[in-house]
């Protein structure tokens, strides 16, 4: 599990400051960006003032993910040294001039023609260094010495990459060394020569807070292969403020993201009503909803064919996606032809027969397991919360004592684990029916050796993993059929076993806290069905890592569309509870430190409080507040799912 990836079959301005001593061949005086903190309250107001007196400051973005901080990059001056025209080149690749054209001004003009910064980001820990100067091997002398230019090998730790599709991958982080390899050139006058980079990596190469400050994530959705209503959310990384290759502002950038299609990881479960090839109309690079909230999308001659209901399924993808930016609330999204003329309209209004959770959508009340052992509900009101209730049924009434939980999202019937770890059972909770029959058998040796904790996709689709080590298994039993079937599970080699799965709402993805040795990692595995009924099989492949930063990680959970809740522990610091999205990027605000944490619970409607089972019993986190005690002794917290 040394892998990040397991596949199974494929206000203040800066100015300049005074100019430093020079060292020969090592660096002179840093280039220093130009920033502009710009307050937010006059941007909405609509109007800002500059000031015209006070001291001018510099600011270092690469230091601050502030997203209100603007980097203007400034060109070389004349006869920069080498060291000055390095660190002018790494600063200028963090700032959002239109085309790069500063960025580029570093560059050899072969270079800049063939850079191609859209191609893929890196992003490191930090700035990158770029170390002293160094002679090609074959050291020159005399004459020769300028031809061969110098080399400034760069270094960093690695985080993450975003490729040219958008799509986030984070890594553990990793030793990265790239170089860059100056020449000198002909000066402007013709006679001077001027330090230029004739050779690059390919791409953006930025601090992670510099990434944080000049990109976005937003949700692109597609539905479901097969599913004529379930969409599913695939996040992708835009520019936060105009996009300096295309020009496009942020909703403009969206709109080309969903039409360029899903990321490779989810197209193959996943498919798209627009055509292929579908793009906005020639020229189109702002969009904005109008003062009634009207988004019009005109799109090129690809979709002026298709026809009203495919229509409303490509503005339905288009009105989950915008929504997704968050900027401004867009309430109807109209499509429009090559020509101007309206291709449908779908409101707001419109959108409930389109999901991302099948189930429908309510605002679900969390379940826990309760000092006695039965299944109990929580009714979670905005204030107060009341007492425990527990289920109708066995799972309720004490015929079997529960240990895990999973209840369905209609919330009509659920499946528990019980006789410690060994029995999986299924039964309604909303009236009183005999105890069923147990529908898996674990025959592991200790009650950690046994069943997992079920979990229920958006398909009815019920799943868990048998955690013996004489035999590991992921299985998932489907409601048509209503036997378990052996999910098909390359990645689960000898010494590695599934400790936790959460399906999704969608049914195609599912996360899975996979145990190999002392360590027990997040991965996120997609799921694909072929065939149907009795015939049918599922497998789940092409494992991405979602928290390779963290030493090991103890519960996970759902908690929207693109978003997950984890317990863990990061490496070198203390357990902690964190947002993460399902590409592995960090989301949200840090959530409040709560002591002994055993198990986290989040809801697919992400205004449902967060619930976790401590030492203070089972409690709750609303936005905005503290954690608050709802029961003091209950174990195995659950949202439908």
């Amino acid at each position: 599990m040394s892998g990040d990836r397991w596949r199974s079959r494929r206000g203040a301005v800066g100015v300049p400051a005074g100019r430093g001593r020079r060292s020969g061949w090592g660096r002179g005086p840093r280039p220093v960006r130009a920033l502009v903190l710009v307050a937010v309250g006059a941007l909405l107001a609509g109007c800002a003032s500059m000031p015209d007196s006070g001291d001018v400051s510099q600011v270092k973005a690469s230091n601050a993910g502030d997203s209100q901080v603007r980097v203007y990059p400034v060109p070389p001056r004349e006869e920069a040294e080498p060291g000055e025209i390095v660190d002018g080149f790494l600063e200028a690749m963090t700032g959002d001039d239109p085309g790069f054209a500063i960025a580029r001004k570093y560059l050899t003009k072969r270079a800049a023609s063939g850079w191609k910064p859209e191609e893929r980001t890196t992003v490191l820990t930090s700035a990158p260094a770029s170390g002293q100067p160094e002679r090609p091997v074959d050291r020159p002398t005399g004459r020769e010495e300028a031809a061969a230019g110098l080399f400034y090998r760069l270094s960093g730790r690695q985080v993450a990459a975003v490729d040219s599709s958008h799509a986030y991958q984070p890594v553990r982080a990793a030793r990265y060394t790239g170089a860059l390899h100056l020449v000198q050139v002909p000066g402007a006058d013709g006679r001077s020569r001027e330090w230029r980079i004739d050779s690059l990596p390919q791409g953006l190469l930025l601090s992670e807070s510099d990434f944080q400050r000049n990109y976005r994530s937003v949700n692109t959705y597609y539905f479901a292969s097969g599913q004529q209503r379930t969409m599913v959310a695939d996040p992708v990384y835009i520019r936060q403020r105009q996009d300096p290759v295309t020009r496009m502002d942020p909703v403009a950038q969206t709109v080309r993201a969903l039409l360029d299609g899903p990321t490779s990881w989810l197209a193959p479960v996943v498919e798209s009503s627009f055509p292929t090839g579908a793009a906005l109309r020639e020229g189109v690079t702002a969009l904005a909803p109008d003062d009634q909230n009207r988004l019009k999308v005109p799109l090129d001659g690809k979709a002026a064919d298709v026809g009203p209901e495919r229509c409303r399924r490509m503005a339905a993808q288009l009105l989950l996606t915008v929504g997704s930016i968050g900027a401004t609330r867009i309430e109807q999204v109209e499509l429009q032809r090559p020509d101007g003329r309206q291709a449908c309209v779908l409101d707001e209004s419109d959108q409930d027969e389109y999901r991302t959770d099948p189930s429908g959508g309510m605002r679900a009340n969390p379940y826990f397991v309760d000092a006695s052992g039965r299944l109990a509900r929580l009714e979670v009101g905005t204030e107060d919360v009341g007492l425990p209730v527990p289920v109708e049924g066995p799972f309720g009434n004490g015929t079997v004592r529960v240990g895990q939980a999973a209840v369905a999202r209609d919330e009509r019937r659920a499946a528990v684990i019980s006789d410690g770890g060994s029995h999986l059972r299924v039964a309604s909770v909303v009236s009183d029916v005999e105890l069923p029959g147990v529908l898996v058998d674990s025959r592991g040796a200790r009650p950690e050796d046994r069943l997992s904790a079920p979990s229920w996709d958006g398909r009815d689709g019920l799943w868990v993993a048998d955690r013996d080590p004489a035999d590991p298994r992921l299985l998932m039993v489907p409601d048509d059929i209503g036997r378990p079937l052996e999910v098909t599970t390359p990645w689960l080699t000898e010494g590695v076993r599934v400790e936790e799965v959460k399906a999704s709402a969608d049914g195609v993805r599912i996360a899975l806290l996979l145990r190999k040795g002392e360590t027990t990692s997040l991965y996120m595995g997609r799921v694909e069905r072929h065939g149907s009924g009795q015939e049918q099989t599922v497998e789940v492949v092409d494992l991405q890592a979602v928290a390779p930063r963290m030493d090991s990680v103890r519960s996970v959970s759902w908690a929207g569309p693109s978003r997950l809740v984890v317990l863990g522990k990061p490496a070198g610091g203390v357990e902690q509870v964190r947002y993460l999205q399902t590409d592995g990027a960090t989301s949200g605000a840090a959530v409040p430190g709560l002591n002994q944490v055993q198990a986290i619970a989040a809801a697919d409607d992400e205004r449902a409080p967060l619930v976790a089972a401590a030492d203070d019993g089972i409690v709750r986190l609303q936005a905005g507040a503290n954690w608050q005690p709802m029961v003091k002794k209950g174990s195995a917290p659950v949202y439908p799912g």
